[in-house]
């Protein structure tokens, strides 16, 4: 016996090693469950980070946009009886109002990565004989690609946005025969036209988008669509995504301009994210109730079978506290045993699963990263789970009269 082995450890591990079968039985359970509950949360945190880069590649995190024009009661004819009519207006475009002091305060706020101003609205454009409605953003490249990786989506050309420069869709280039240094001009509602030359040619995968999206520079916008030193939204990105709808409530309290976070615009989406994450949760719950079931019940069986043991330890001057301490040792044993196996479990199989699920072009779903804060909290949660597990056998042993244990 060595000095420095603490009593309560000599004892739980020989409990432990005189019931191998039992042993392994409870470890291979809990080594399950912790495989299970790693492997299901590391797959959702891939999933929904997939699903978050794909829902915000292309969009900001938060977009201000101007007022609406507010409805007007048309006025009775002389005589008339009856309710007044209420027309909603023709919505105008229109200008975020001082957007540049707007801006400055965002840029202020811990919470706001970049703000970008835009211009947008619809133009024609033509080439030949050809012509074709599309929708025109106008941005300052320097922050706007901050948010939006445009760079990384050109598959032609390169992502320059001077004066005169025009970034195309790869479907509206190919439905217009055009490409990289063509020109096109552009024609606004309001009869404003300019001619510009395609820089490059992106592809953002979406039909829609590359059909009809172009960018230009914020000052050819501005001017293309008469406002002069206007911005019709403000683009903004946060460093918490899943907090941009409390930080968009806070920019309008701020500033009075309407915020709306991508949570708002994509209520559906982030309701089955949140449905995903509660479905987790209560897997690893049910899943850490079996595992502590299972750890209770067997230290249960331990302390019948070794009542004659329990007995001569207390007449030999062994306190309650020690007896309570080496069930307890057992439990957190068990416990942190199974959850160190179950982690290598459930990490071989992320590894296999990343490697057997393709995509047709043998590309992985999605790319999986193993979280360590994921793995060090299961084995402290199975560790805490069988401490608690083996709280109420524990307390039975120790509670045991030496007397009747030994007679028993």
């Amino acid at each position: 016996m060595r000095s420095w082995q603490p009593f309560e450890w000599i004892v739980a591990l020989r409990f432990l090693r005189e019931g191998r079968m039992q042993t392994a039985f409870i470890v291979g359970g809990v080594a399950i469950g912790v495989a299970v509950i790693v492997f299901m949360s590391e797959l959702l945190l891939g999933l929904q980070g997939n699903f978050i880069r794909r829902v915000l590649t292309g969009q900001a995190h938060i977009q201000l946009l101007p007022p609406k024009e507010a409805a007007r009661v048309l006025a009775s004819a002389p005589g008339e009886i009856g309710a007044a009519t209420v027309q909603p207006p023709l919505q105008r475009m229109r200008s975020i109002d001082q957007w540049p002091a707007v801006r400055d305060q965002l840029r202020a706020l811990a919470d706001v990565a970049v703000v970008a101003p835009t211009v947008s609205g619809s133009a024609l454009v033509a080439r030949g004989g050809a012509s074709r409605s599309i929708s025109i953003v106008g941005v300052d490249a320097a922050d706007y690609f901050r948010i939006v990786p445009l760079p990384d989506k050109i598959v032609r050309g390169e992502p320059r946005l001077g004066p005169g420069d025009l970034l195309i869709g790869s479907d509206l280039g190919s439905d217009l025969g055009v490409s990289v240094g063509d020109k096109l001009v552009l024609t606004a509602a309001s009869g404003a036209q300019a001619t510009l030359t395609v820089a490059g040619i992106f592809d953002l995968g979406n039909r829609g988008a590359n059909m009809r999206t172009t960018f230009a520079a914020l000052h050819t916008a501005q001017s293309l669509m008469g406002l002069p030193g206007g911005a019709t939204s403000l683009e903004v990105t946060v460093h918490d995504v899943w907090a941009a709808e409390t930080v968009a409530q806070r920019i309008t309290a701020l500033t009075g301009v309407e915020a709306d976070s991508w949570i708002r615009n994509n209520a559906q989406f982030f309701s089955s994210i949140n449905a995903q994450s509660t479905a987790n949760t209560s897997i690893r719950f049910f899943v850490g109730l079996s595992v502590a079931f299972g750890i209770a019940s067997v230290l249960v069986v331990s302390v019948v079978q070794r009542s004659r043991e329990i007995g001569i330890l207390r007449a030999m001057g062994v306190t309650r506290g020690r007896i309570l301490r080496v069930f307890l040792v057992q439990g957190s044993l068990l416990g942190m045993g199974g959850a160190l196996i179950g982690c290598g479990l459930g990490a071989g199989a992320l590894v296999l699963w990343q490697k057997l699920q393709r995509n047709p072009d043998g590309t992985p779903l999605w790319l999986l990263e193993l979280h360590p804060g994921l793995f060090a909290s299961a084995v402290a949660l199975a560790a805490l789970t069988g401490l608690a597990a083996a709280f109420a056998p524990a307390l039975r042993a120790a509670r045991l009269d030496p007397v009747v244990a030994i007679r028993g």
